[in-house]
């Protein structure tokens, strides 16, 4: 389907990508594995042509469509969340745009046996046949279906696109990609905008996607669920596992054993032969033996195995204990508005060490709850009440642009860190991605995902006894999202996380909040635990593929274009037919024709008279083999035809 060969990518002295080789094909799932930085996001680009790269090549299968989750979009104005995505599929909306057309010049004919209406009647018949082959005739309740299931409401369809957030903008291009159906699907980062009712549904999808998936994801469950491959970014290279995401893991601790214990026996061996060269290197009589085990060494490549990923070890700095009941809800109701309320009437508590995880769709009201009990948001009634000694911290995306001054990311850490040694802190800063120089930079110049990793670290070294958190997985890596849940486990405080991230979350917290119709429901139990009830959920609401009623016109299609679409289809099989019964008797004529000659050859080459001209017997031996490899060919033929010929007298059969 695709082949990347022999590719090679330079950004100025850095070599990114060194003489990489990849395949994708049929219904390939390739997990898209790397360090930030590691060029995944530029690996997808040159798959999609948008990325040239110095060296090699890409080759493409002829039909091979692709399908590229951009990560910026523009719409046009005026047009509706529906129209949007339904006027994507381009081939679909133009098939159905000649279908109407074709049907209005049919109606024009008044001679319906004219050549010109037969002629209308057969194109008629292809469009709706590619129509229906492209899924067309169900193109109306494909897009509710797959909106439904991302997420958006019957009530949002008609609403400009224009009008809907970022997250929800991305939501409509997963949608158009998915109904557009490409051969490949390059998905790069698919469930930052998802909530976990739209991304269980997604995951579903994807598992029985009729093609191949390149999926870019911090999201382990999303990984281990969805791929059969995966492919690591290492060293400029492309290290390619048979299996998924946990696969990948173990496979990579064996080599790293595998690598080590080599490591160890190779310098061993070099050990040996030095103590031998400088035990005889002036003895004559072991002068050769000396001069072949230095130019041995010469030629032997020492490859030092890989560093183990280091484990931080973390301690929360000390803080006293809340009382027992942390913090209060009573009765809390918001409404941004003054007419729809977001939450209402809520009550609930929340006590001493508790781990909660919040969940639930998008919209809901998840980031305004965690606002009103942090008191960066003012509940519309109702009140927050605080047990004892509660000490609060809070984070979230839009809460990352603190006042920080003039300082570095090593200084901004030193500010709020009451126990921790520089070196400690650059162990927490190296579990939040921060490396090396990367300390001494000064806050004012760090992209939005470096400050909100700064935020966690600095929340995680200071004082506190309740944590709040919301998505605050977005920006980190495999590796600094077990740093932080690692640390998060041995914290003896409470905490509250919203989060859709099922790895995350597992051994982390010990109840689920869901908020659902502007209440709170409660599920006491492991996160996985709590996603099998969803996924029953997800599945009773699904909504099936419909056939298009303007299209199809199952019920209300008049019957005089029913027996015209029976008609040119029994005119289109009886012709096809003919055609097959005239290639059977061709292929018949053309075998007896062969076995008559193939008769005559082994006659020929079975008399002794033959043989007295030498020239004669290879002519003949040439031509025999080329008979026989024309009755290979045509038997063939003649059992295709005749298969053929069987199916479409069956299909005439069920016509009439």
């Amino acid at each position: 389907m695709i082949s990347l060969e022999n590719i090679t990518v330079n950004f100025g002295t850095r070599i990114l990508f060194d003489s990489i080789y990849f395949r994708i094909s049929g219904r390939d799932r390739v997990g898209l594995i790397g360090p930030n930085g590691s060029g995944k996001t530029t690996l997808l680009k040159i798959i999609d042509g948008q990325f040239l790269h110095e060296k090699g090549r890409v080759i493409k299968s002829r039909h091979t469509t692709i399908g590229y989750l951009p990560q910026e979009t523009i719409y046009k104005e005026g047009e509706s969340l529906r129209e949007e995505v339904t006027n994507s599929a381009g081939n679909i909306s133009k098939i159905k745009e000649e279908i109407e057309i074709t049907e209005q010049e049919m109606h024009g004919i008044k001679e319906k046996d004219s050549e010109e209406y037969f002629s209308l009647l057969d194109d008629y018949t292809f469009l709706n046949e590619r129509y229906h082959l492209l899924d067309g005739h169900k193109i109306t309740s494909k897009v509710e279906k797959i909106l439904t299931g991302l997420g958006f409401r019957k009530e949002e369809f008609d609403r400009n696109i224009n009008e809907f957030s970022g997250g929800w903008r991305m939501r409509a291009e997963i949608a158009k990609l998915l109904l557009n159906n490409p051969s490949i699907l390059l998905l790069d980062e698919p469930t930052n905008h998802l909530d976990i009712d739209s991304l269980l549904w997604f995951e579903k999808y994807l598992k029985n996607y009729n093609g191949a998936i390149i999926l870019v994801s911090h999201d382990r469950n999303f990984l281990n669920n969805i791929t059969t491959r995966t492919a690591d970014i290492k060293d400029s290279k492309l290290i390619q596992y048979a299996g998924n995401y946990d696969f990948y893991i173990t496979e990579k601790e064996k080599r790293q054993e595998t690598e080590e214990s080599t490591y160890k026996n190779q310098m061993k061996y070099i050990k040996k032969q030095r103590e031998f060269i400088e035990r005889f290197r002036y003895k004559s009589t072991k002068a050769s033996s000396v001069q072949s085990r230095i130019k041995m060494l010469d030629k032997i490549e020492i490859k030092p195995p890989d560093e183990e990923d280091k484990t931080i070890k973390f301690r929360f700095p000390s803080a006293l204990h809340s009382g027992k009941l942390t913090v209060s809800l009573e009765k809390i109701s918001k409404t941004y508005d003054g007419k729809e309320f977001i939450l209402e009437g809520i009550n609930y508590e929340i006590y001493r060490g508790e781990k909660i995880a919040v969940m639930g769709a998008n919209g809901t009201g998840k980031s305004t709850l965690t606002r009103i009990i942090a008191g960066t948001d003012m509940p519309t009634s109702g009140r927050v009440k605080y047990g004892h000694m509660v000490k609060m911290k809070y984070f979230a995306q839009e809460n990352i642009e603190q006042e920080y001054g003039d300082r570095t990311v090593m200084e901004t850490l030193q500010s709020v860190s009451t126990d921790g040694s520089p070196e400690y802190l650059r162990n927490i800063l190296g579990g939040f991605l921060f490396h090396g120089d990367d300390t001494d930079k000064k806050v004012s110049y760090l992209s939005g995902g470096e400050k909100s990793r700064l935020s966690l670290a600095r929340m995680l070294t200071e004082q506190s006894n309740f944590l709040i958190f919301d998505e605050p997985t977005n920006h980190l890596d495999m590796q600094s999202k077990e740093f932080l849940r690692n640390a998060l486990k041995e914290y003896e405080g409470t905490i509250i996380i919203v989060s859709h991230d099922r790895d995350f979350l597992e051994e982390l917290t010990d109840k689920v909040i869901e908020i659902r119709e502007k209440k709170i429901k409660t599920f006491t139990g492991k996160c996985s635990e709590y996603v099998i009830k969803k996924e029953a959920e997800i599945l009773s609401r699904e909504i099936p593929e419909k056939e298009d009623s303007r299209i199809e016109k199952t019920d209300t299609e008049s019957q005089y274009f029913k027996n015209l679409r029976i008609k040119s289809r029994k005119k289109e099989v009886s012709k096809k037919i003919k055609k097959s019964e005239k290639n059977i008797r061709e292929y018949e004529d053309k075998l007896l024709e062969s076995e008559k000659r193939k008769t005559e050859l082994e006659k020929l080459l079975s008399d002794e008279n033959t043989y007295k001209d030498y020239n004669f017997v290879i002519e003949f031996k040439k031509e025999y083999k080329e008979i026989l490899q024309i009755i290979d060919e045509y038997s063939s033929k003649w059992e295709q035809e005749i298969n053929n010929l069987e199916i479409l007298n069956n299909e005439l059969n069920l016509i009439n």
